[in-house]
């Protein structure tokens, strides 16, 4: 037990001075889409920033959006990439949350919340928001609204539905 707590504090103590040299980033994949990332966000020393992947692209217009279809043996090594190339940023270390993490996080009705918050696809919004949120604005008051289990977390990426990447 001692060396599993041990183990756990030296792996985020590696994560969090990795942020120095470069930003983590959090991938959400919708396994649904050919496993398109439909949200991201970096975590570094300048704080913490909404990516939005149909914006973000390489220099031959490929989006982050679509890494997966793109570039499917690195599709990790191209995200890298197009945050270099769109915004001035590599991240080597990505955490990929599925839908499943995403509810067992967030509670089962997270997707739907955001969704109802996001106005870019228009949706009509639900009796709280109108639904015309930025896609980041509307990830991030669906998770406040919702709360966070963070005992979930570690349950997750044993079940595989948070993954982690180096690129």
């Amino acid at each position: 037990m001692k060396k599993s707590i041990i183990g756990i504090i030296i792996i985020v103590a590696l994560l969090l001075i990795s942020t120095i040299v470069s930003p983590i980033m959090i991938v959400a994949e919708d396994a649904e889409e050919d496993a398109s990332i439909d949200m991201a966000a970096t975590i570094g020393l300048t704080g913490f920033n909404w990516v939005y992947p149909g914006s973000s692209v390489n220099s031959e217009g490929q989006t982050l959006h679509n890494v997966h279809m793109n570039n499917p043996d690195d599709p990790y090594g191209a995200a890298r990439d197009i945050m270099t190339y769109s915004y001035g940023i590599t991240p080597h270390v990505f955490f990929s949350v599925n839908n499943e993490a995403a509810q067992a996080i967030f509670g089962g009705s997270i997707v739907d919340d955001i969704r109802a918050n996001d106005g870019y696809f228009g949706y009509a919004g639900n009796g709280n928001v109108a639904g015309s949120m930025s896609r980041g604005d509307a990830v991030g008051t669906a998770m406040l609204e919702n709360g966070m289990n963070v005992f979930e977390i570690p349950i997750q990426i044993i079940l595989g539905n948070i993954s982690i990447h180096f690129a």
